[in-house]
């Protein structure tokens, strides 16, 4: 079995090291093959996710080539292209990482079974998380609801060591055809906003882990007090990395895990936040209804609002509202926005304006380059109130006094809605033209008054529970 290539299916783990599935390849002996597969599943991504899952696929080339090998790139359903590579190369089997949103696990399920089917190896590895999602369990043998039990579990139990990353890949004797990277225009629909956005993009491993680096020198001791004010470079910035697995999460958490014991004050309100990306992925295993549906069944006689005009306005950072605006508005240039800030601009849509989450929840899937599929439903349906682990309805975020008290002089509002702000001005290079936007224009004014709009809320939440 030596001489018999394997194929090694790369999807969100575009890494050498701290990489399980290829670690253990590698220990095989076996010639090796690095395959990325553009299927449907992966073709259904929205703009700026896909966009940047190209920035990362171009730069894992690299990484590949700089140890020996090469990345193989087709297009198609999953399981035919494997099969025809299976059939081109005499690969005796294929290994990949897991995912664990239903749309990935269902695509996966049907791979396996149908290449052990017809006698192939088809095996699948962690490496996304901490711990598989399964794992960790109650007293009762059942899944935790709620964060904290979950978070005393979690962080009793050992995390493996990352393994280094290969110095040299074997690869077969003849490699199979690969199609172009730039064939595939997986940033078309970035139209301009490419441009702007990729300023601000920081892509592979080595970035990644000197990301880390700097934050736990520089920034972790106060994560604690800044990691709420987003006018300060008082986060990690690693949920773009850790979504395309550019950087390993159990890396992550041994350096943050250093940190802590080498005295950096903030370093453990840093690892409950790598808990927090656990506990949603849990929860997606668990329930993976949390993607589509009211993880609270109640919730479904909530009289939520569809698409409107006003939801238009809030896609557009043009609601009045300078915090949410502004933070609308961070994504459009930066392709991420500050946590702090996506809780609020979470809560007026979803509050304020009585919209449907799924609505808020799509267009970030749309527009985020660190989007991630459980994360992201995590955390709307927590703002909304129908999920997890939830913050009571009547916890209505006020974006005037959350600016307020986050950004106190109103640094991070004037960065992106100052029109002598550089990046006030590239949002108006990044959207689209069809949104008629132009710096010229005057500022909105409030599309709702925010205590009018708490009262409906409050109100439609008495008479959905009546």
């Amino acid at each position: 079995m030596t001489e018999t290539p394997l194929i090694l299916w790369f999807r969100r783990d575009l890494r050498l090291g701290d990489q399980p599935m290829l670690a253990a390849a590698v220990a095989t002996g076996r010639p090796l093959l690095p395959v990325f597969v553009l299927d449907p599943e992966t073709e259904a991504l929205g703009a700026a996710p896909k966009w940047r899952l190209g920035l990362g696929i171009d730069h894992f080339a690299d990484r590949l080539a700089g140890v020996g090998s090469r990345l193989t790139l087709r297009r198609g359903p999953a399981l035919a292209v494997l099969r025809a590579l299976v059939a081109e190369t005499g690969a005796g089997g294929v290994w990949w990482s897991r995912l664990y949103d239903p749309v990935s696990v269902a695509r996966d399920s049907a791979v396996k079974a149908a290449l052990k089917a017809e006698g192939l190896e088809a095996r699948s590895f962690a490496g996304h998380l901490l711990h598989e999602p399964w794992e960790i369990e109650t007293g009762q043998g059942g899944f935790y609801r709620v964060f904290t039990p979950f978070w005393t579990a979690l962080r009793g139990r050992p995390v493996p060591a990352p393994q280094p990353a290969p110095v040299a890949l074997r690869g077969p004797s003849a490699w199979p055809a690969s199609d172009r990277l730039a064939d595939w225009r997986l940033g078309a629909a970035m139209n301009r906003g490419a441009a702007v956005v990729g300023a601000h993009v920081r892509v592979g491993e080595d970035r990644a882990r000197a990301r880390l680096g700097d934050f736990l020198d520089r920034i972790a001791p106060d994560y604690a007090e800044t990691r709420d004010f987003p006018a300060i470079d008082g986060t990690s910035r690693l949920s773009e990395p850790l979504t395309y697995g550019e950087i390993g999460i159990r890396e992550v958490w041994h350096a943050g895990f250093r940190a802590m014991e080498m005295g950096a004050r903030g370093a453990g309100a840093f690892l409950r936040e790598l808990a927090w990306r656990e506990f949603s992925y849990h929860l997606l295993h668990h329930t993976p209804q949390i993607t589509s549906a009211n993880w609270r069944p109640e919730w479904d006689r909530f009289p939520w609002a569809g698409d409107s005009p006003e939801v238009d306005r809030w896609r557009r950072g043009q609601t009045g509202e300078p915090f949410v605006d502004a933070a609308m508005r961070e994504m459009y240039v930066t392709g991420t926005m500050h946590n702090r800030a996506r809780m609020i601009v979470a809560s007026y849509l979803t509050k304020h304006l009585l919209t449907h989450w799924r609505l808020g929840q799509d267009w970030f899937a749309d527009c985020l380059t660190d989007w991630d599929p459980a994360a992201n439903a995590m955390g709307w349906q927590w703002v909304a109130g129908s999920g997890p682990d939830a913050a009571p309805y009547f916890r209505i975020f006020n974006p005037a006094t959350q600016a307020q008290k986050f950004d106190p002089e109103g640094r991070y509002r004037r960065r992106y809605l100052d029109k002598a702000s550089p990046e006030a001005r590239s949002f108006f290079d990044a959207v689209p033209r069809s949104w008629g936007l132009r710096p010229d224009q005057p500022a909105p004014p409030p599309l709702v008054d925010l205590a009018r709009g708490r009262a409906l809320a409050l109100a439609a939440y008495a008479d959905a529970r009546a």
